[in-house]
């Protein structure tokens, strides 16, 4: 089944519900959104994950229409959350995912080598969790596409978590979503949470390029984990820029311009490392 809709750049036709992988029996699906036509060269893939604190949401979300508007291949990704499965199992998912399109580049019209990803919140957090662990391959998972590689070539990581330890606050509760996402109380078990935190993986030649935007007034996930995580791409000499949002919540709700701004830094950013022609 696929919907056919009209803008003012590439029309754009949806592809809801592909299945790409059963993981302990739950199926997972992937909503694309694709220029129609298809250009001539193959697409480069956006992929954009879900927040909702790794226990909520899904994937029918239009984020990244605009981006398809634009002429990139984009996908909706769905994991299992955490009251399916404890972490790894969000990324391991998402990763699977990337190595499904991989697989698929001839029926998609795709370019493998060109493949960003994007998320807010706890999706901001896989995001950066995908972009970090390319040399981690105990977070890899399994799965028919096995043989393919999860990297990514751009990360744009929105108001995410990067060092659960020191969220502080009721983020060490133990039913915290942190809590759920590994399964136990933070603070009791460091190691496991570590595991779970991007910036544990970070190191220096084994890095895509960054685009962190976060706001600073955020009270769900504190503004320092975007310093967190900007500081540690940087020691790694990472190409990272970190974009504060001046008086902006989590959800980028107080200023009008905040997601418009978002989208057009997100576009730019996709645009210079995805392919050649930089946005205007």
């Amino acid at each position: 089944m696929t919907e056919t809709s009209n803008n003012h750049n590439f029309s754009t036709k949806r592809i809801p519900e592909v299945l790409y992988t059963r993981a302990e029996g739950i199926p997972l699906y992937l909503n694309i959104i694709q220029p129609d036509p298809l250009p001539a060269e193959p697409m480069p893939v956006v992929i954009y994950i879900h927040g909702g604190g790794w226990e909520a949401g899904d994937h029918t979300g239009a984020e990244n229409a605009l981006l398809a508007e634009q002429g990139f291949f984009t996908v909706n990704v769905q994991y299992r959350l955490s009251g399916q499965a404890i972490f790894p199992a969000q990324l391991q998912d998402v990763k699977a995912a990337i190595r499904w399109l991989r697989a698929n580049v001839a029926q998609y019209h795709i370019d493998p080598e060109h493949i960003g990803v994007w998320g807010h919140s706890a999706g901001g957090h896989l995001a950066a969790m995908v972009g970090t662990t390319t040399a981690a391959p105990e977070l890899e998972g399994s799965g028919a596409e096995s043989t393919y590689p999860s990297t990514v070539q751009a990360v744009v990581d929105l108001s995410g978590p990067s060092d659960l330890l020191t969220m502080g606050g009721t983020h060490n509760d133990p039913d915290s979503p942190e809590a759920r996402l590994i399964g136990a109380p933070l603070q009791e078990n460091k190691e496991l949470t570590r595991r779970a935190n991007p910036i544990t993986y970070i190191q220096s030649g084994k890095l895509p390029p960054f685009l962190i935007i976060h706001g600073t007034n955020d009270n769900v996930v504190p503004f320092n984990q975007a310093e967190a995580l900007y500081a540690a791409l940087t020691q790694a000499q990472a190409d990272a820029t970190l974009h504060p949002i001046e008086g902006e919540d989590h959800v980028f709700s107080r200023q009008p311009y905040s997601w418009p701004d978002i989208y057009r830094l997100t576009l730019n950013f996709f645009n210079k490392h995805l392919r050649a022609e930089r946005s205007q």
